[in-house]
């Protein structure tokens, strides 16, 4: 019975350990946390505890259903943590950080919310197809970026619109003479 009470103790606090990271997540994705810093060594903390339970033989069912779905969560958690990350390091995410005077004066609290990324847009989709030319045909694509391409395709939208009115057309990437560029065509 001790065994049980100390496996409860233990999983109470990997779960109070993992409540605290998500806070201290949605705090700094946020962009009210005071450290300005990911919380990465609680991250590895925790990371650590649940990796202790992962070898460890749990007899009692409740328990080991406890402990998965706790480290599901958490493993859940990390790809969600890693995917704003990442925008974050792409520069596509907004922080939530303002509180409007309306949602000031609300008596409910409104829970935090991440924005979730803008559908790729064709854009994008031409400055990766872009990228994996230049990548093939061993050229520096230091000097690309998104914004580059998105203000190409804004400048000859009228001239696209004059040569094919109404009907649908597709960009494509192709390669002459050894460099990529975007061409234009009608859709079949």
């Amino acid at each position: 019975m001790d065994d049980r009470k100390d496996l409860g103790a233990e999983l109470d606090q990997i779960e109070l350990k993992m409540r605290e990271l998500i806070l201290s997540y949605e705090q700094y994705f946020m962009g009210t946390d005071k450290r300005k810093r990911e919380p990465i060594k609680d991250r590895e903390e925790l990371a650590k505890f649940l990796r202790r339970f992962a070898n460890r033989r749990i007899i009692q069912t409740d328990m080991r259903f406890r402990y998965q779905n706790m480290a599901t969560k958490f493993h859940s958690y990390q790809g969600y943590w890693d995917r704003i990350l990442r925008l974050m390091d792409e520069g596509r995410y907004v922080r939530q950080s303002h509180v409007s005077r309306s949602d000031a004066t609300s008596n409910q609290p409104k829970p935090a919310v991440a924005t979730a990324p803008p559908p790729p847009s064709e854009s994008d989709h031409l400055y990766e197809q872009l990228l994996q030319a230049h990548r093939h045909c061993n050229l520096d694509s230091s000097g690309l970026n998104r914004q580059q391409v998105a203000s190409l395709l804004d400048k000859q939208r009228e001239a696209i619109q004059q040569k094919f009115g109404d009907r649908p057309v597709e960009f494509v990437v192709v390669t002459d003479d050894g460099k990529p560029k975007i061409k234009v065509r009608a859709k079949p």
